[in-house]
């Protein structure tokens, strides 16, 4: 492919050199060069491209894209000059791979908590329509039905252009992507064309990246301010950042709510561990899945489905038959007659609408006992809420690690502990060991009990001193109550 195409509305300061040279890949990564490479010059949170542009150099590369030029620059390489690195990457990504995003139906979703169930269940509903599809999640990617392993949220926009392009080439129509405030905010989306986007909520998390909420919000808001005018943005008016999420977007504005008027207003009229009946609109519908959050997210799943031109009457059969994302609210059976929940929470408000649900559900008599972490390296200032949250709302709680990567996980579950009060510590025991902590709430739960391993959700490994051990926690719970 000729430079020229590739760099299309890519806002160049400079160039200096031959743009009709030939180009057979793109990359920042300068371990990955060879003669034929675009090499992109990226700014990261880590590292500065810029400081590898002559590894780049020696191993070939015919062009570089920069901002600040080489004090010298070689004969032979086109060197190209732009504001941001990033957000030109994600243009020029696009470009190199056919803008296959513009022969999608791409949705993205975006917010704090439920992303990974709004964007699994479009894909599993529409695939279960007979649509060819992709999914592009924290769990898995999807091409059609062939399952790519995914390592990031939202992928850097080479392989996300890549993974969009194999998807055109497999004849998906449709593809639903998370969008993480990380991806927005380092231009890993740029370039994209969406059909629709969705806000789930905003609460308390990240900020170890975005300092502070407002930048956290804002990086929601881009989101939605650069759909297009042909697009739709549906937005959550139970979260009080649901309206903000609208105020700039060009898009077709709708609303999903349970608390408040909105376009698809929802109402929850039974609750059981085995799933809800609803009301959408006046229209009974039944759902596997569980809890005021997951009847949010219905309503999410309910409203992008029918922009996207879905047929009502078909759309509420097909989400009646709906099983919810691996590791989200995921059952787990026993002869024991306990029942366990795995769940992902791992932010203050995720776990509290997860203990909530399980409150709300639970008879008397059932006790509900809590196993649950926090991750190292990331945002310490949700420690102590999380344990207050979990000890508000469970009759025990067992603190433990989750992921404590670098740092002491003992350190971690102190931190936590900041939340407790003194009276409260006497339903509250800290056990390190993340299996013997599963094992011990196994052993103190009667028959009928509940539960809930928060934090890990789907992740079947944990990181102890930068080291990533397979660690499941459905496989440890299941294995804790076979041999009660």
């Amino acid at each position: 492919m000729k430079l020229k195409d590739i760099i299309v509305n890519c806002n160049l300061l400079e160039l200096i050199g031959d743009k009709n040279i030939d180009i057979d890949k793109v990359s920042f990564d300068s371990r990955d060069v060879a003669p034929g490479t675009l090499f992109f010059a990226v700014k990261g949170t880590q590292t500065d491209g810029h400081a590898y542009i002559e590894n780049a150099l020696d191993k070939g590369t015919s062009a570089i894209v920069c901002e600040k030029l080489p004090k010298t620059l070689r004969e032979n390489v086109t060197y190209i000059k732009v504001d941001n690195s990033a957000y030109v990457l994600g243009v020029a990504a696009a470009n190199f791979y056919g803008n296959p995003s513009r022969q999608l139906k791409l949705t993205g979703v975006t917010g704090t908590n439920g992303k990974t169930t709004i964007a699994t269940l479009l894909y599993r509903l529409f695939s279960d329509a007979g649509y060819a599809c992709g999914l592009l999640s924290t769990i898995e990617n999807i091409v059609d039905h062939e399952v790519v392993p995914s390592t990031h949220t939202t992928p850097d926009p080479v392989e996300l252009n890549a993974l969009l392009r194999k998807m055109v080439d497999h004849g998906c129509e449709y593809a639903f992507m998370e969008v993480s405030s990380h991806a927005v905010d380092q231009h890993r989306v740029a370039g994209l064309h969406f059909a629709g986007g969705i806000f789930t909520n905003l609460t308390h998390d990240h900020l170890d990246y975005h300092k502070t909420m407002a930048n956290y919000r804002n990086a929601k808001k881009k989101f939605f301010d650069d759909l297009p005018q042909d697009a739709f943005a549906l937005t959550n008016l139970d979260d009080k950042n649901g309206a903000v999420m609208l105020q700039n977007t060009k898009a077709r504005k709708l609303s999903y709510a349970l608390k408040h008027d909105a376009d698809y207003k929802g109402i929850v009229l039974e609750s059981h561990f085995d799933g809800m009946l609803m009301k959408v609109n006046g229209t009974e519908l039944h759902t596997l899945l569980v809890g005021g959050f997951n009847a949010s997210n219905i309503l999410a799943i309910y409203g992008a489905a029918l922009a996207l031109g879905f047929d009502k009457n078909e759309l509420l059969v097909e989400i009646s038959k709906l099983h919810g994302a691996n590791g989200r609210f995921d059952m787990v059976h026993s002869d024991s007659g306990i029942v366990g929940i795995v769940d992902y929470a791992h932010t203050p408000d995720a776990l509290e609408n997860v203990l909530k649900t399980i409150n709300e559900v639970r008879k008397p008599g059932q006790s509900l006992i809590t196993v649950a972490g926090c991750g190292g390296n990331r945002d310490t200032s949700k420690r102590p809420e999380m344990a207050a949250v979990a000890v508000k709302l469970s009759d025990k709680v067992i603190l433990t690690s989750d992921n404590p990567r670098n740092e002491d996980p003992d350190e971690i579950i102190r931190q936590m502990k900041e939340g407790i009060s003194a009276d409260e510590t006497r339903k509250v025991l800290s056990i390190t060991d993340r299996r013997e902590a599963i094992r011990t709430a196994v052993a103190l739960a009667q028959k009928g009990d509940i539960i809930l391993l928060a934090g890990k959700g789907h992740e079947d490994y944990q990181i102890i001193k930068g080291e990533k051990r397979h660690f499941d926690d459905k496989e440890e719970l299941s294995k804790a109550l076979k041999e009660k």
